[in-house]
């Protein structure tokens, strides 16, 4: 399988959804937007995965590729490619799909709980009923048409959605080991003292706690996901 990767940010890469391809022999090919304004052919990827990043989906005059990218996953999505799409990416494909993507009430910074729904553990079997991963956001969106609801969180209600053959976003971050949260802690510039947001210390500290657990549900999460790719 062909893989292409969609980078906002330079401490957001791939990581473990990386490691998961590498595992499986799938080819991955990153295209650092944050660096070009370059997009893959459409014809170039099976999979297309759109990372996350400190942006938000509606700041096009700060970063002149947000228009151009949201076009171009839309126009993917409209010729049939399956697309992974981790917190912004998730945001930006909510919006691709019609759905409105804004501020959330808290920010969710640091190791928290979801809940998966009973729909999601259906779906996905290997579901656990909760996780504790990591958030990084302050926005959130509306569950597209046609999308089931994959988790939710007590600080945000929509944490993820699944389209069968088409789409999986999760607005957390799972693809994260120990090295990635310790990048994000370091590119974080302002600490907000909102409930759901962590210190520094507490989110490094937990770094190594729930690394394995969240690396295990992801690889199943897209095993699954990418059946008959």
């Amino acid at each position: 399988m062909k893989i292409s990767v969609l980078q906002h940010a330079a401490f957001e890469g791939p990581g473990e959804i990386e490691a998961w391809a590498t595992l499986h022999g799938h080819a991955v090919c990153i295209y650092h937007l944050y660096r070009e304004n370059k997009f893959p052919a459409l014809d170039s990827f099976d999979l297309l995965v759109v990372m996350g990043g400190e942006m938000n989906v509606y700041q096009d005059r700060d970063y002149p590729w947000l228009k151009a990218e949201r076009n171009f996953i839309h126009s993917a999505l409209q010729q049939g490619k399956w697309v992974v799409g981790i917190c912004l990416g998730a945001q930006l494909i909510a919006d691709a799909l019609g759905s409105r993507v804004h501020q959330n009430a808290e920010y969710e910074i640091g190791w928290l709980p979801v809940t998966f729904t009973h729909e999601g553990r259906n779906a996905f079997p290997e579901l656990p009923a909760v996780a504790t991963v990591l958030h990084w956001h302050g926005d959130t969106f509306e569950l597209p048409y046609g999308a089931m609801r994959l988790a939710g969180s007590l600080g945000c209600p929509e944490q993820g959605f699944v389209i069968k053959n088409k789409c999986l976003a999760l607005q957390f971050h799972m693809e994260t080991d120990p090295s990635l949260v310790k990048l994000f802690v370091e590119s974080q510039s302002h600490w907000p003292s909102d409930p759901y947001a962590q210190t520094p210390e507490i989110i490094l500290d937990n770094a190594s706690t729930y690394y394995e657990k969240n690396r295990k549900i992801l690889y199943g999460l897209l095993d699954q996901f990418s059946e008959g790719l």
